[in-house]
């Protein structure tokens, strides 16, 4: 099962005193579908519409980044860069 560490999902930055989180919100929603279903775990997972469909994408794991997928690029792109890809509902 592929965990992300606190260090990747934030970053701290300290500038004069103040503090800065950054949060990696997109891929939270990503690692939810994960927690939730562990066979997704080691896949690249899109999130959005279905192949199929006309839409974009929601959001993606780490391991479909790899293939170039990115948010709120066309879903049909998404699956031309990694047809492999697991839907949200796999």
């Amino acid at each position: 099962m592929t965990t992300v560490t606190r260090a990747e999902m934030t970053q701290k930055v300290i500038i004069k005193g103040m503090i800065i989180i950054h949060v990696d919100m997109d891929m939270f929603f990503a690692a939810v579908e994960i927690r939730d279903n562990s066979d997704l775990a080691g896949k690249p997972l899109i999130i959005g519409a279905q192949p199929h469909e006309r839409g974009v994408v929601s959001t993606c794991s780490y391991e479909a980044r790899k293939f170039g997928v990115r948010s709120a690029m066309s879903i049909k792109e998404a699956y031309r860069r990694c047809p492999q890809g697991c839907a949200d509902l796999c």
